[in-house]
């Protein structure tokens, strides 16, 4: 593939670039710089009709997960639009076959947040079998009476089974982290590792999820959200699940069928769960709200001041890369032939 394309031409001589939401105020001010740059000052996701609007009249569009863009939308989309620079790594938000018909590139800003997501879902890991929501929920409902020999009893996790699905960045961040407390990694994956990542991640590969999700003590997610990760985690995987094991998610909410993890929880077959991502976000089913061992943040993975503005860097050179002629660096292949 080569690394030239041809060289877009601007109306004003520069790209007039629509960022869909706010980013971090260094982004954004030298977006303004070198670009035609249109800012979302309110902060509020756009609706489909405002998307449909800018895609109307831009050279590139700056969308997040927030943002729905569908084939519709991207056929209908203006002449000019020919590029999306995703904030973010992950692209399921936009359907890349049409944007490919289009002949739109799609560019994302993969490998800035793996640590950022590794450290949260080790706060997971950690925090749901040692009971730290409902912890720290004693004491600020002043229910706490002190300590006692069987209060508050929860698991150590050295020795315990670690089992994690997708061992991409993220997943090997978090084997590498979990390391480090005497877990006994297992994972699946789409392709097996080389023989030296297991041992310096002392990682063993298991051929099925069923077979995973039987011996886990501790699962966590990590692959992105696809038609074949969808509802990857069903009731008859939870089901295959060791009683009072745990679960953690902060990849895609959509990957775990809900109703069977409310299920498993209320039933006490799963001792709790670590959740940064939901089904219908910003919607958080109550009861999983209601539930003493379940840890409910806000898609706050990648919520770090470093690696948010890393990420608007990436954004700035892909259409740096693309507006001088040149293939962007981070451009997502898939879109390139049609999925």
């Amino acid at each position: 593939m080569s690394d030239h394309i041809s060289p877009p031409h601007f109306a004003s001589g520069r790209p007039k670039v629509v960022i869909t939401r706010h980013l971090a105020p260094s982004v954004e001010a030298r977006m303004s710089e070198l670009y035609d740059t249109v800012l979302n000052e309110t902060d509020q996701p756009l609706t489909r009709e405002q998307l449909a609007e800018a895609m109307a009249s831009c050279d590139v569009l700056v969308p997040t997960v927030t943002d729905r863009i569908d084939a519709d939308m991207i056929e209908n989309a203006g002449e000019r639009l020919r590029l999306i620079a995703n904030f973010g790594a992950g692209t399921e938000h936009i359907d890349l076959k049409a944007a490919a018909k289009r002949k739109i590139i799609v560019t994302n800003t993969s490998g800035v947040f793996t640590d950022d997501t590794a450290d949260l879902t080790m706060a997971g890991i950690i925090g749901v079998p040692r009971r730290i929501r409902e912890g720290v929920e004693l004491i600020r409902g002043g229910k706490w009476t002190g300590w006692a020999p069987t209060g508050m009893l929860g698991r150590k996790i050295g020795g315990k089974v670690l089992g994690i699905i997708g061992m991409g960045r993220i997943g090997q961040a978090v084997a590498h982290r979990a390391r480090a407390f005497g877990m006994d990694i297992a994972y699946y994956g789409r392709r097996q590792l080389p023989e030296a990542m297991e041992k310096m991640l002392s990682a063993r590969f298991v051929d099925t999820v069923d077979a995973l999700v039987a011996e886990a003590d501790i699962l966590t997610l990590h692959c992105p959200l696809t038609e074949e990760t969808r509802g990857l985690i069903d009731a008859r995987r939870i089901g295959m699940m060791k009683p009072g094991s745990c679960i953690v998610n902060t990849a895609r909410g959509e990957i775990i069928d809900q109703e069977a993890l409310i299920a498993a929880l209320q039933s006490g077959h799963l001792a709790g769960a670590g959740l940064d991502v939901y089904p219908n976000e910003p919607l958080v089913d109550p009861r999983l709200i209601r539930h003493p061992n379940v840890m409910t943040l806000p898609h706050i993975g990648s919520a770090t001041v470093e690696g948010r503005e890393a990420s608007g860097e990436k954004v700035i050179a892909n259409i740096r890369f693309w507006a001088d002629g040149h293939r962007p660096p981070d451009q997502v292949l898939t879109a390139l032939v049609g999925g």
